[in-house]
């Protein structure tokens, strides 16, 4: 039986892996051909949008599969366009030295947030859950990691990233203070079950 789920699950790998990448060379063309042809000058807005707008169409069209083929397009949408809009933010910041805590929102945090996305477009609560918890550890680590290279050791003094540098230690205490509250309400799955039998004397 693990045979047989793990030769299905390596198919359907398989065949996901073509249809991203055709859907990916189709949001390309769409987005080429439409400078082309009504004269968009989309390098007006920067060059990282020719990376945001491919990850969006790629986006929109994996949410609006209702099955698994669309979360296999919608989470390297996610990834592309998170890419990109960090793309954009370094290149009107110049803070290309944040790559060292901004991978953190790409992998594993867009990818819980597509999840997130997903699980409540098709009421899938198990990929809400699921998502939750992988965006809850690429914002951890994005805080973690930026508290340090930009509040600890500064590491970009040419181009301080003082948006970040001023708002981490915020976002840090705002997160604590969402565990700390998870973890002091107990989940219904932790409530005793008040209909069953009494117990024996």
């Amino acid at each position: 039986m693990s045979n047989r789920w793990g030769d299905r699950g390596g198919r359907e790998a398989g065949e996901r892996g073509p249809l991203v990448l055709g859907a990916l060379l189709i949001a390309l063309g769409a987005v080429f051909l439409a400078t082309e042809q009504f004269h968009l000058d989309v390098a007006h807005y920067g060059w990282p949008v020719f990376v945001i707008v491919p990850g969006v169409i790629l986006l929109v069209v994996g949410l609006a599969i209702p099955h698994e083929a669309g979360l296999g397009l919608a989470i390297p949408g996610g990834i592309v366009m998170t890419t990109g809009l960090i793309l954009a933010y370094q290149d009107v910041t110049g803070a290309w030295a944040s790559w060292a805590y901004m991978w953190a929102l790409i992998a594993p945090g867009s990818v819980g947030a597509t999840l997130i996305l997903f699980g409540l477009l098709h009421r899938r609560m198990d990929l809400v859950d699921g998502g939750t918890r992988t965006a809850a550890v690429g914002l951890g680590l994005f805080i973690c990691f930026g508290l340090f290279f930009e509040n600890v050791i500064g590491i970009d003094v040419a181009h301080p990233n003082t948006i970040v540098h001023d708002g981490l230690p915020f976002l840090a205490v705002a997160m604590g203070v969402l565990i700390v509250v998870a973890n002091l309400i107990p989940s219904p799955r932790s409530r005793p079950d008040r209909g069953g039998p009494p117990p024996e004397a």
